[in-house]
């Protein structure tokens, strides 16, 4: 049966997780992966959207709606690249910044849930099993 193979068991999981993600996120005004792509523009602002497609591994639509959305929000702003007028860099905007620490409060908060009752072994075995698997 599919609900016994390991396959049911990482959805059932992953679902649970991003249940609770969205739940955290929503009070900050944030859909749950939005905080990915504001994740790439903490690290390096002023990205191109093909820069953010390639680091985020989606398809172009995926950004372009996020992007939208988090424009009408507040959180970033698109701006011409002053070497190539036809390219739109993304900025944060001063609430975009603002969330980086919220948000990663929740994903520390978030990442202790999914390894509660586990000890420090059983969590070095699990992050090596997610970080190795296929993709």
């Amino acid at each position: 049966m599919l609900d016994e193979t390991l396959t049911y068991a990482l959805i059932m999981v992953m679902k649970t997780h991003r249940n609770r993600m969205a739940a955290a996120l929503a009070p900050l005004g944030l859909h749950t992966g939005q905080e990915l792509l504001l994740n790439q523009l903490w690290r390096q602002d002023g990205l191109t959207q093909g820069e953010l497609i390639a680091r985020l591994g989606v398809e172009p639509p995926t950004v372009t709606k996020t992007l939208q959305r988090l424009e009408r929000a507040g959180f970033v702003h698109r701006s011409p690249d002053p070497d190539r007028p036809r390219v739109a860099r993304v900025h944060l905007t001063e609430a975009g910044k603002a969330l980086r620490g919220p948000v990663e409060e929740i994903w520390a908060r978030t990442d202790e849930e999914l390894q509660h009752g586990l000890d420090d072994a059983e969590r070095a075995l699990l992050s090596r099993l997610f970080r190795t698997a296929p993709r």
